[in-house]
């Protein structure tokens, strides 16, 4: 079957510019950059519009628009952080479905660092991620998670507010159900039993610490520096009754004091950063028991990359998903044996079509209470991050480890699967 053809032309209808004029036409230099950045992006399976109709790119039927001047200059310079700024304030569009539009993106992407010439390779690079020293984390969790808790309870699930990557077992699951069985999962790996010790780096709104405490019977401590968070979680606890039962502390994981007989962390590491590895092991090995049990449960890569710089710069600050083999500098320094490594990559494309779905039914009314701009970023926040798993290029680890002479170990997974 012979491939589209990569092409350049002017199309029956001009773009407009955000301001809805007609803008001047495109210069040469401009038609040059655009068919230079697709010849950067080969085979997308889609073509990129300017504001007067000219265009480059292969004729499927999806296309991205251009609106402006100022907006083509801004992607060519920079297109991981402006394209995103720009779909964001409705400078760029795109005809078709977001999800398939940046899953072909991204394995253009791909082919396009391994075999283009393109000379706009050499303008593009990984942003920096901003500190995360402990006052530096504080402000970045506030860009993030103290958006507002009635933001999330709009899209996330209902009973227990986890915003981390669920576990779809069966087939036809709800959101709820399959958030259940995550948490199932995750104490079923720890071996939870009632009366034990459980420390909890990152607990969001406090739903997994009440779930192990309510049904394993187990006292839980849970760190968090988010404070909207800590109080929503703490109201919960009381309201549960749990509260003498589980406590939330407000204050950073390299705090961490005491000793637990496991030590879980859902939906935090990401925003560790690598050089504080070794600050966590070390709390892991001052309060883990001689025969304790850890999990880490964290969004990941396939090889060390930094994140995204619109998503790094606009939604989660300070962030980066690490590889395996970066986690490793967490155990290996101490000698802590990993036990088990499970990657549910595919159960986080689905979590997020849910949430996905969830978050469109109630867009109208993000848009009345936040903003245009603000609705569209996270929908394509959401939509980018299902292209993300479902193309390989995030990663979702489950790492469980023991101290290295801990000999009380089963000997089969079959505890994981009742």
């Amino acid at each position: 079957m012979s491939m589209p053809r990569l092409t350049t032309q002017r199309v029956a209808e001009p773009a407009l510019h955000a301001g809805g004029h007609s803008a001047a036409p495109a210069s040469a230099l401009e038609r040059w950059l655009l068919r230079t950045l697709m010849a950067a992006l080969p085979r997308a399976g889609y073509s990129v519009v300017l504001w007067d109709g000219s265009s480059a790119g292969e004729d499927t039927g999806m296309r991205v628009l251009i609106r402006d001047r100022a907006a083509l200059w801004q992607v060519i310079r920079d297109p991981a952080l402006h394209f995103g700024d720009l779909y964001s304030a409705g400078r760029i569009e795109v005809e078709g479905d977001l999800v398939t539009f940046l899953e072909r993106t991204y394995a253009a992407l791909v082919a396009g660092r391994s075999g283009s010439t393109s000379p706009l390779w050499r303008l593009w690079s990984d942003v920096t991620p901003r500190s995360r020293s402990i006052d530096a984390a504080r402000d970045n969790i506030k860009l993030h998670y103290d958006l507002g808790n009635d933001f999330y309870e709009l899209w996330l699930d209902r009973e227990s507010m986890q915003y981390t990557c669920a576990y779809f077992p069966e087939a036809g699951m709800s959101l709820e159900a399959a958030q259940r069985a995550k948490m199932d999962h995750v104490c079923r790996k720890l071996r939870l039993r009632p009366g034990q010790r459980v420390f909890e780096a990152g607990c969001g709104w406090g739903g997994f610490a009440l779930h192990m405490a309510r049904e394993y019977g187990v006292q839980v401590r849970a760190w968090n520096i988010s404070r909207e968070q800590v109080l929503y979680a703490t109201e919960r606890a009381r309201a549960a009754g749990l509260d003498g039962r589980v406590a939330f502390v407000e204050d950073d994981y390299r705090n961490i004091r005491g000793e637990c007989d496991a030590f879980v962390s859902v939906g935090m590491l990401e925003h560790v950063g690598p050089e504080n590895y070794g600050a966590l092991g070390a709390v892991i090995d001052r309060c883990l028991a001689p025969d304790g049990l850890g999990l880490i449960h964290t969004i990941g890569r396939n090889r060390p990359e930094a994140m995204n710089g619109w998503i790094e710069r606009r939604i989660f600050p300070g962030a980066q998903p690490p590889s395996l083999g970066e986690m490793m500098g967490i155990f290996e320094p101490l000698s802590f044996s990993v036990l088990d490594v499970e990657n549910l990559r595919l159960h986080y494309a689905e979590t997020l079509r849910h949430w996905m779905a969830r978050y469109l039914a109630v867009v109208d009314r993000v848009r009345a209470t936040r903003g245009a701009e603000f609705a569209r970023a996270w929908q394509l926040y959401l939509a980018g991050s299902i292209a993300a798993f479902t193309t390989g290029r995030m990663q979702l680890f489950q790492v469980l480890f023991a101290r290295e002479r801990n000999n009380d170990l089963p000997a089969t997974r079959r505890h994981l699967y009742p």
